[in-house]
């Protein structure tokens, strides 16, 4: 790693740590989501029941994105995410304990508590650690994560299930991986402005691409490498809840995260309703995450280039949300498929377009806000998520238990586009900019 470093690539490395937490946070929650089939039978749920088991997880994931993002304003990257992944390393595999609906509804509540602070640490790094015209590739990268942990737990969970010949394990074996990626977090990452082996060419590289975004009006946002990220104060919240930018960011991710949620929690049950057995699918089962493990590099890579050509950094992430809200309405036909091939086909597309979107909003906070208020943003973007996540996971149990999953999906390829409206009309430069708050997009 340190003769890498000399040439100019350690910021690389921290993002591909960011990429294998993200692995394992989803690996850790999509235990549960692999095993639902079995464990509705052997527990006998129905599913308005399950439902109530992902509402624990999204109640406490969404909520507690607000405080994490704060607390690892305050505190800083490396401690922040050091601590949380130990205590959701710690919760998932004390889930191996539990005995029925309560408890497992309450393992997933402190597991989502904890996974809270993943995504807004993640971005708070992109943002200490890239230049703006490279921010799209970092977030791509660790998002990625996401579609790779959920393609990687079903061969892993059913692997675990069918060694052992019983749950409990894959619970443990699972929760076992984030322990893993705390060591080598410790020792690897450290804030640029004193990293000890980051090239004195490459921290000039990241502090001038964090300076040109800066107002030349308010020296608050002018960095200084011999003040770190954390040592400054952050924006009050009062002044971030009362910029438009938030709230389309708040609100871009309320309505496009559950469609994800949706694939992600409910797939397997889809499946099985659908008439074919996860065993047989396991294939197809992968193909929308590997889709929308392309669709992350697609758009990040797609604004990066766009940037590059000259388009301001507001324009280039629009153009994908835009673009990849109308794409997701690919769920319509796949209410009608009645193949394994064409409803794989149809979900393949969807998972793309959101995660290009996705990764857009998820850059947003570090385009626009500080460093020191990024995790506080994403953070509320995230809370935002988990209240729209656990109405539409609420209604998703009942509209399939009294009805099908079709009216889920038809919603689902709607909401989108409205979210990708708010995003072009509440995101943009204003007086705010001017004054020198935020940066200018």
């Amino acid at each position: 790693m340190s003769r890498r470093a000399a040439t100019g690539r350690l910021r690389w490395y921290i993002a591909t740590l960011l990429f294998l937490s993200t692995v394992v946070n989803y690996i850790d929650r999509q235990t549960l989501s692999v095993l639902a089939p079995h464990l509705k039978t052997e527990f006998g749920w129905t599913n308005a029941d399950f439902a109530w088991i992902v509402i624990a997880f999204r109640v406490a994931y969404g909520g507690g994105q607000m405080f994490s993002g704060r607390l690892l304003d305050r505190i800083g990257t490396r401690a922040g995410l050091s601590l949380t992944v130990a205590c959701y390393s710690t919760i998932a595999a004390l889930t191996s304990l539990a005995t029925g609906l309560r408890s497992f509804a309450a393992f997933r509540f402190l597991l989502g508590a904890a996974e809270s602070a993943n995504w807004p640490g993640a971005t708070k790094a992109v943002a200490e650690w890239f230049p703006r015209r490279e921010s799209g590739w970092a977030v791509a990268l660790f998002d990625s994560g996401s579609s790779i942990g959920a393609a990687i737990a079903p061969a892993l969970v059913l692997a675990i299930f069918r060694f052992s010949g019983s749950w409990r394990p894959a619970f443990m074996v699972t929760g076992a991986l984030g322990f893993l990626w705390v060591v080598l977090f410790r020792a690897t990452y450290r804030p640029p402005e004193h990293h000890p082996r980051l090239s004195a060419e490459e921290r000039s590289l990241i502090l001038s691409g964090r300076a040109s975004t800066a107002s030349a009006t308010d020296t608050r946002l002018q960095p200084s490498p011999d003040v770190t990220a954390t040592a400054r104060p952050g924006l009050p919240y009062r002044t971030i809840l009362g910029l438009p930018q938030t709230w389309g960011i708040v609100v871009g991710k309320a309505l496009t995260d559950p469609v994800w949620f949706f694939i992600t929690d409910w797939f397997a049950i889809y499946l099985v309703s659908r008439g074919f057995t996860l065993e047989e699918s396991l294939l197809a089962f992968w193909v929308p995450f590997l889709a929308a493990d392309l669709g992350n590099f697609f758009g990040g890579g797609c604004s990066s280039a766009l940037i590059k050509r000259g388009w301001s950094v507001g324009s280039a992430r629009k153009i994908i949300i835009a673009s990849s809200a109308a794409a997701m309405t690919s769920l319509v036909p796949a209410a009608y498929a009645t193949s394994l091939a064409g409803l794989t086909a149809c979900l393949a597309i969807a998972t793309f377009a959101y995660a290009a979107l996705s990764t857009m909003i998820l850059n947003l906070p570090a385009d626009i806000y500080p460093s020191d208020a990024v995790a506080s943003v994403s953070g509320l973007s995230g809370t935002g998520a988990g209240v729209g996540t656990v109405l539409a996971t609420y209604l998703t149990g009942i509209a399939a238990d009294r009805y099908s999953f079709r009216p889920v999906l038809f919603v689902a390829s709607a909401i989108p586009i409205v979210a990708a409206a708010a995003i072009l009309l509440l995101v943009r430069n204003n007086s705010a900019t001017k004054r020198g708050v935020v940066y200018p997009i």
